[in-house]
């Protein structure tokens, strides 16, 4: 394994970059600063030669620094941050000296046994899961009773909050452990309340598949001179846009479309269409070929327009046909490609459409459809953008255009009638759907939102009626309100 590390360079609150790096010597963990009983509990435990992230964030995280971490699951970060937690704890004090959030009960099962594990011969080191799902009141008898680290889901660490169940003064560490993840389920809200209500003196950690700006900005708020822990070299090459375009005729741009789409739409795309007219003709016909599309234009009202852009979001509509008028300040993180079906007459309105893809580390695909009328527009954005425009390489697909475009959504959408104002937060809809009636696990729920009145939930299509069920069964803040399966 052969991995470059670097000493970070200092130049603002979140600029400063450590590349993953290989482990300093032939030692393993013994080249770390970690107490002679951590290193036997390691080698009872079998481990021997660090991961990259370990490598990487070990010495920042012993020294007491703030970090934010790229970590993808599997790669060994959870017992990055829960050694040095084990080792600054001070047994002697039975109060919460660390808190780490996570976005699913799973996970934080999974980090509990975790710390536990590597508390081995730490006898009397007390950790507390704090989910939803849970009797409450059982959690309260226990913080009563002393513990000296938390591990919970952001929605249920508030409801502790909030009843002054959960005194946080003595906390040392907090970590946010899949930060995108709970991000992208809707649980800012709760964690920038929890972040505000801890000690200013701290260690602040996020780990995260990505560096997304929702996290960096986050840390700004909540970090002190974050070290970024991440791959250099992979972070270059996969935060680019690839832009392609296809020569066609008027008449054959659907065809064209449609191709494209079997060969670069793997999760969602973006179709921009120049009027509503063309954004109607492109949604039927993909429609009746069989895709999973839905469509935003100004004739849309505010209710729909939400619904759709609420589905895209959460993976329960996989194509997205869009005006420009609309799709001005569309809040999507990211997509696997943007088409152009027709070009806009600015070549700003070109870097403002494309811009939805090659985000979060990911590597992006612009591809523009263009008639012969449309070449002054394509040498246009080419003489503005400074940026190679190359016609499309012929990518073979292992499925026909017409059963690759018919590719189901991996997620269906229930809108439950009750919001914001009724006090309603991603913890709670979570709670309902993995509490008895919903028997739903924390990965077959996708993203959560919540607006004034209504929210949107995602969840796995092969579970989707039993969680409307679950729904309607369950009470949410100690009411009913209806969920509705969004079929079409």
């Amino acid at each position: 394994m052969d991995y470059a590390f670097k000493l970070p360079v200092h130049q603002s609150t979140l600029s400063n970059h450590v590349l993953l790096g290989s482990a300093p010597s032939m030692s393993g963990f013994k080249s770390f600063a970690l107490s002679p009983t951590l290193q036997k509990v390691l080698d009872e435990l079998g481990y021997d030669v660090p991961t990259p992230i370990q490598v990487a964030s070990l010495p920042l995280l012993l020294d007491n620094k703030d970090v934010i971490g790229q970590a993808k699951t599997g790669s060994g970060k959870t017992l990055a941050y829960a050694l040095p937690i084990v080792q600054q704890i001070d047994l002697s004090h039975r109060e919460p000296h660390a808190l780490i959030l996570c976005p699913t009960r799973e996970l934080s099962q999974q980090v509990v046994r975790v710390l536990r594990t590597i508390a081995r011969r730490h006898p009397g080191l007390a950790v507390l899961p704090l989910t939803g799902g849970e009797a409450i009141r059982g959690q309260i008898e226990s913080l009563q009773r002393g513990v000296h680290a938390l591990v919970g889901t952001p929605g249920r660490i508030r409801d502790h909050l909030e009843r002054s169940t959960l005194k946080l003064n003595s906390l040392q560490t907090v970590v946010l452990d899949e930060a995108d993840r709970m991000l992208d389920m809707g649980f800012q809200g709760d964690v920038e309340k929890i972040l505000d209500a801890l000690p200013k003196k701290r260690q602040t950690l996020f780990f995260s598949a990505t560096f997304t700006d929702q996290i960096n900005e986050m840390s700004q708020r909540h970090q002190i001179n974050a070290l970024k822990v991440g791959n250099e070299r992979e972070t270059k090459e996969t935060n680019s846009i690839d832009q392609y375009f296809i020569e066609s005729t008027k008449t054959d741009k659907i065809e064209n479309l449609k191709n494209a789409l079997s060969m670069y739409c793997e999760e969602s795309a973006m179709v921009f269409c120049n009027f509503k007219a063309s954004v109607a003709k492109v949604t039927e016909t993909l429609r009746e070929a069989g895709a999973n599309v839905g469509c935003l234009h100004g004739d849309l009202d505010q209710f729909h327009r939400d619904q759709v852009l609420a589905r895209f979001r959460n993976q329960s509509i996989r194509i997205l046909i869009a005006t420009d008028v609309a799709g001005r300040g569309i809040d999507i993180e990211e997509v696997d490609a943007v088409i152009n079906f027709e070009l806009p007459d600015k070549p700003e309105i070109y870097i403002h459409r494309i811009g939805r893809t090659g985000r979060a580390g990911h590597r992006g695909i612009a591809l523009s459809i263009i008639d012969p009328k449309e070449q002054r527009k394509l040498k246009a954005i080419k003489d503005i953008t400074k940026v190679p425009i190359t016609p499309m390489p012929q990518k073979p697909s292992v499925l026909k255009p017409e059963t690759a475009i018919t590719r189901d959504a991996p997620m269906r959408t229930i809108l439950i009638s009750g919001g914001r104002k009724d006090k309603i937060r991603p913890g709670d809809v979570l709670g309902a759907l993995t509490g008895k009636a919903g028997g739903l696990e924390g990965t077959d729920i996708g993203k959560i939102e919540i607006h004034d009145r209504l929210t949107y939930v995602a969840v796995r299509k092969e579970v989707s009626q039993r969680a409307e069920k679950g729904l309607n069964t369950e009470r949410i803040k100690r009411k009913r309100f209806r969920a509705t399966l969004i079929l079409f």
